[in-house]
This record gives structure tokens, sequence and C-alpha cells, in this order.
């Protein structure tokens, strides 16, 4: 292990960069298998914008690129696909009848929450030796750490 005042704090970092690549790796696995149970035809980044979607609820699609940082033409390209999956629709706007929002269908939404609620049952079987407490201070790490990227 490395010496000195910044030794420890490199070591630290290797250690968070290899836990971190430990994590996004098994993210990824879970995000494939969870899309594909929402739809056989779904891929992982769409089931990204998905779960997007349902958390920010009816939204344009241009205010979807901004949200996410994503290019114009994969945010398009990623709803166009949801569409033909019958798991997102467009409906007119209430406020401006020209423009179109993007939404959860039934289907999609009723599909996406079996498959959270699931997902979730799992988490907490998976965390069952964890003190309440410590879920809390992960999550509130995790939260700071995404603000931080």
């Amino acid at each position: 292990m490395t010496e000195g005042p910044t030794g420890g704090r490199e070591d630290a970092a290797q250690d968070l960069e290899r836990e971190l690549s430990k994590l996004f790796g098994r993210a990824r696995s879970v995000s494939l298998s969870l899309a594909a149970r929402v739809h056989p035809g779904l891929d992982g980044a769409s089931y990204a914008l998905l779960l997007h979607l349902s958390d920010i609820g009816p939204v344009r699609a241009a205010d979807v690129v901004e949200r996410t940082g994503l290019d114009k033409s994969t945010v398009s390209r990623q709803i166009a696909r949801l569409e033909e999956l019958d798991l997102v629709e467009r409906v007119a706007d209430p406020s401006d009848g020209r423009a179109r929002l993007v939404q959860l269908t039934v289907t999609g939404a009723s599909r996406l929450h079996e498959i959270r609620s699931h997902r979730r049952a799992q988490l907490r079987a998976q965390l069952g030796q964890w003190s309440t407490g410590d879920i809390r201070e992960f999550s509130r790490l995790l939260g700071k750490l995404n603000l931080d990227l």
C-alpha cells in the first residue's frame, strides 16, 4: 500500500474505481434483463429512456434531449422504437395544440410498474442484512456522487 498523505487517497480512489466498474457492469446486465422482461424487443438504452419518461411524466421530446444530454437524433430514434413497441405514445400538448408530448402508454406503464415492483422486492431481499441507516447512507453517498459527476 502506498504511504504518505496522498497515498491513502490514491488507494481509496483506485478501490472506488474498481468497485464502480463492477457495479456499472452489473447494472448493464440487470438493465438488459429488465428491458427484455418489459418487452423482448427493448434494448438497454431505450429501457433507460423509458424509465426516465416514467419518472418525469408527459414531456416534449426536446425537453428529453435537454434533461438527458443525449443527441436529438438518438432521443428521436429511441422514442420511435418505444412507440413501435407500444410502450410510449405522442399526445397533444394541452398548453399548445401544435406541440406533442411523449408519455407512457397504459401497457408501458403497467409493464414498467410490474418490473420495478419486482426489482424493488429483489433489492430489499439482497440488502436484507443491511441496516436501514446503512441503506440511507449509501443512497445519500450515491446521490452525492451523481451530483458531482
